[in-house]
């Protein structure tokens, strides 16, 4: 009895040291996969604020343009055709 209770205790550490291997093998990899996760999430913040950025700039500018028309016609004392100012994209 005693020799079949130290087999069984032998055996259940073996499989017990295996499955922690196991386990922390996957911890690793889960580990891995979350810091590539987090990766993406963050270059895909950055490439919407440097696309906020482009709109921004393109809306001050489009903005600038239609000021300096109006100024220009303000100082002429034009009255613009329909379609002359920009309010384009």
């Amino acid at each position: 009895m005693a020799s079949i209770s130290s087999w069984e205790n032998s055996k259940l550490a073996s499989i017990e040291a295996e499955m922690k291997k196991y386990e922390e093998a996957l911890e690793k990899r889960r580990a891995r996969y979350a810091e590539k996760i987090k990766n993406k999430i963050a270059m895909i913040h950055k490439e919407a604020e440097e696309r906020r950025a482009i709109v921004e700039a393109k809306k001050a500018e489009n903005l600038l343009k239609v000021e300096e028309e109006a100024a220009k016609y303000r100082a002429t004392g034009v009255v613009p055709k329909k379609g002359h100012i920009w309010f384009g994209s």
